[in-house]
């Protein structure tokens, strides 16, 4: 594992908080936008997994954004987080291949995957993309995108029995008409919808690039 101390943490909404770790450990590690780190919150075994926005190998600096919801370790740690703090996690280490992607690039996701989109922008396939996400407070999840340099984002209220998704789903097939690439994150039933909608449009699987960050009534999934 790696150790890092809180170089800095700022609360940027009621669930949102961005922070930024450093320390020796963390210069000169090769990292690729998608990859994973995995922090090791309260006690025994038990770990959270964040997208690092950002990697500076040269001074041993990461930074990602912690989205707490409920009452579980997670939700506690980032609720928690003061500057100074000292943690420890493993990686970066593979999660999300985004090699191989062309424009235009669509990314779907939604609150878990807000670090991700952040981190697209470092990599030469995610200049320009677009990114849509279903989200429960619209508002909130609004200050935060701009907060992090993604105002242009679509954002879609969640509703009951997942008919927000069709508002997705047409912003995918019009794109997909124009040979767009897709990277489908967040709640593993959305992107298992999006992805039938996709294949039935006739868009091969070498054009869609999927990670469930979670699932309703699991533990486990990053």
């Amino acid at each position: 594992m790696r150790p890092a101390r809180v170089a800095a943490v700022e609360t940027l909404s009621p669930h949102f908080r961005l922070a930024e770790l450093e320390g020796q450990a963390l210069r000169n590690v090769a990292w690729t936008a998608g990859q994973k780190v995995q922090v090791a919150v309260g006690s025994g075994l038990s770990a959270r997994t964040y997208t690092p926005m950002l990697w500076d190998a040269g001074s041993g600096r990461t930074r990602m954004l912690t989205f707490a919801h409920g009452d579980g370790p997670g939700s506690r740690w980032a609720r928690d987080l003061t500057e100074g703090d000292t943690c420890q996690f493993f990686g970066p280490r593979r999660s999300l291949d985004l090699s191989g992607l062309e424009s235009p690039v669509l990314l779907f996701g939604d609150e878990s995957s807000f670090g991700l989109a952040a981190a697209l922008r470092e990599c030469r396939q995610g200049d320009g993309a677009i990114h849509v996400f279903e989200a429960s407070d619209v508002a909130e999840s609004r200050s935060v995108l701009e907060a992090i340099g993604l105002r242009q984002a679509m954002l879609i209220e969640r509703g009951a029995d997942d008919a927000h998704l069709a508002a997705a789903e047409a912003e995918m097939l019009r794109l997909a008409a124009r040979g767009a690439h897709f990277v489908l994150t967040g709640k593993a039933s959305s992107i298992q919808r999006v992805s039938r909608t996709l294949k039935a449009a006739g868009v091969v699987s070498s054009r869609v690039k999927t990670k469930a960050y979670w699932a309703q009534g699991k533990t486990g999934l990053d």
